[in-house]
C-alpha cells in the first residue's frame, strides 16, 4: 500500500516527508506540470470541472489543492458560493494564493494548510469535494476518505482524479520507461530535488486504482462509485457519493 512509500525515506511520517517535498519543489511544480504531462493534466482537470458543475454545489472543498490549479478552474466554470482550497504545503499554498490574487479570485477561494485526515470543518458542510493527485500522497488513505465522508453533506459528491497504471500494449511499457527513466531525469534536473520525482512514479506504482480503488470507497461508506479512465488509463476520476 502506498503508505510504505515515502519520498525520502527518513525516520519521519510520511506526512511530514510530503510536506517536506512538496516545500521543496513548489516554485517549479506548475512549470514541470505542464512540461512533464504537455498539459494533458490541465485537459484532465477540466474533466473534473465538467462533472462538478453538473451538481451545482455551493460550497466546494478543493483537497491537496497545492498551487490552485483546480480551485482557480473551479471558480471559473461553477457559480459556486465558496470554494476552499486546502493543503499541508505552506510553500505550494503560498504560490496558489499570488496565483489567485493575481486572478482577482480572493473573494471566492479561500486556501487553508492543513492535514486531510484531520480537517477542521463542520460535519455535512460541503456540497462537492475534489481532490487532484493527492490521496496518493495520505499517509492513512481510509483515514482521509473517513473526513472526506464526514464533511460532505448527505447526497454530496466526491471527485477524485488520481494516476493510475494502463494495463496495455505498448501504453504500458512506454508508461513504465517514460516514468521510471524520463520524468525522474527532467525533475531533477529542473527541481533539485533527487527523490521528488523518483517518488512520483514509485507511489503510483504502489496506489491502488480501478476496481480496488472502488471497493476501497465502498468500504468507506461512498455509495454509487464509478470510475472512468483517461489517455489510455494514465489517469482516472473516481465519482462517489455520500
Amino acid at each position: 500500500m502506498s503508505q510504505k512509500i515515502k519520498p525520502y525515506n527518513t525516520q519521519k511520517s510520511k506526512k511530514n516527508e510530503v510536506e517536506e517535498m512538496f516545500d521543496n519543489i513548489s516554485s517549479k511544480y506548475d512549470f514541470l506540470n505542464r512540461l512533464l504531462s504537455a498539459r494533458i493534466d490541465v485537459l484532465w482537470r477540466n474533466q473534473v470541472v465538467s462533472k462538478a458543475k453538473k451538481e451545482n454545489p455551493e460550497k466546494i472543498l478543493d483537497v491537496a489543492t497545492g498551487t490552485g490549479d483546480l480551485a482557480i478552474a473551479l471558480a471559473r466554470k461553477i457559480k459556486a458560493s465558496k470554494i476552499t482550497g486546502y493543503d499541508l504545503s505552506a510553500g505550494m499554498l503560498q504560490i496558489g494564493k499570488q496565483k489567485i490574487s493575481k486572478k482577482n479570485l480572493q473573494n471566492r477561494i479561500e486556501m487553508i494548510q492543513g492535514d486531510a485526515e484531520n480537517m477542521p470543518f463542520d460535519d455535512d458542510f460541503f456540497d462537492a469535494i475534489t481532490v487532484a493527485f493527492g490521496v496518493r500522497n495520505f499517509e492513512n488513505l481510509d483515514q482521509g476518505l473517513t473526513e472526506f465522508y464526514r464533511v460532505l453533506k448527505p447526497g454530496g459528491k466526491l471527485f477524485i482524479l488520481e494516476f493510475s497504471q494502463p494495463q496495455k500494449f505498448p501504453m504500458k511499457q512506454l508508461y513504465q520507461f517514460y516514468s521510471y527513466r524520463i520524468l525522474p531525469a527532467i525533475g531533477q534536473l529542473f527541481s533539485k530535488d533527487s527523490r521528488a520525482y523518483t517518488y512520483l512514479p514509485e507511489s503510483v506504482s504502489a496506489f491502488p486504482h480501478g476496481e480496488e480503488m472502488l471497493n476501497i470507497l465502498k468500504k468507506n461508506q461512498f455509495k454509487q462509485v464509478k470510475d472512468k479512465k483517461l489517455t489510455f488509463g494514465i489517469s482516472s476520476i473516481y465519482e462517489a457519493i455520500k
